[in-house]
């Protein structure tokens, strides 16, 4: 029994560990803008959204989920060592302690009125978008995003596919993540985001960013963000609904570049100097080869 209970704490302890180790490593910003393997915590959050929602996890969450379970823990050893066959041969009969159930009714309540004031702040935050600077419609298709910038006449709707594993590891990019043409966007920029689908029910999600909205057919949902100055550089999302299919093949792809870059690369009808914008007739025909 004694050495059941020791391997029980010990493997409890390992995990607890772990996590606490990803939690602040979290802090620290030590994920990259992509998913790692093995990893278990938050990607780097480059938005003051994710950054709310990174320190909600990490300093309120995430404590009293770790206080709770090594409670429980502690009573269910307890429980098991103490009320054991052997040192309980006689069973209570006793069914109803006031205190107790005061107890296990309050603790809950205590604990949720604790994290609603931060979690409503952070649900307005996500909501209310702040005044914009600029607007990116995004909608679904099946199976890849299109991208248009109604601000910008001059530059051409944005087919976004992914990247075959050849050309993903040709141009350096990751596999199921990279996408022939990105959503470009500046920096420190407030960028409202329109959402929508042609067909299925999709979802824009990056990580990095801190979004996750639908995308319903006939519906335009909205959401905004933000990055940080001095987060330039690109990250990956994908489509976080069960769309159909090819749900796996619809990864999202933000490049996010300087004011100056990002000015440059309208002025030139959507693409950097040396290259040639892509439309979306012809990224419609490279989907259509794939």
């Amino acid at each position: 029994m004694g050495q059941i209970i020791m391997t029980t704490l010990k493997k409890s302890f390992a995990l607890w560990l772990m996590a606490m180790i990803s939690a602040f490593a979290m802090v620290g910003g030590a994920f990259a803008q992509v998913p790692e393997d093995g990893a278990i915590g938050f990607q780097e959050a480059v938005t003051p959204v994710m950054e709310d929602l990174v320190w909600f996890h990490n300093w309120l969450v995430f404590p009293i989920i770790t206080v709770i379970t090594l409670v429980v823990l502690g009573l269910m050893i307890y429980i098991n060592f103490r009320y054991s066959e052997k040192r309980n041969p006689v069973p209570s009969k006793t069914s109803h302690n006031t205190a107790l159930e005061i107890a296990w009714t309050a603790i809950p309540i205590i604990l949720l009125m604790i994290m609603a004031v931060p979690s409503l702040k952070l649900l307005y935050l996500q909501d209310q978008i702040p005044e914009s600077e600029m607007t990116i419609k995004v909608t679904g298709n099946t199976w890849n995003w299109e991208y248009s910038y109604p601000d910008y006449e001059n530059v051409d709707t944005i087919i976004s596919n992914v990247l075959q594993k050849e050309e993903a590891e040709r141009v350096g990019k990751p596999y199921l993540l990279g996408t022939d043409a990105p959503l470009v966007v500046p920096v420190g920029t407030v960028v409202k985001v329109l959402v929508t689908s042609n067909r299925n029910l999709h979802a824009f999600a990056m990580p990095s960013f801190g979004i996750k909205m639908d995308a319903v057919p006939g519906r335009i949902n909205e959401t905004w963000f933000k990055v940080n100055p001095g987060k330039e550089g690109t990250y990956y999302g994908q489509c976080s609904e069960l769309c159909g299919v090819e749900h796996a093949y619809m990864p999202i792809e933000i490049k996010v570049v300087s004011k100056r870059e990002f000015d440059s690369w309208i002025a030139n009808d959507g693409a950097f100097p040396g290259q040639v914008a892509l439309n979306g007739a012809a990224a419609s025909t490279a989907q259509a080869n794939r």
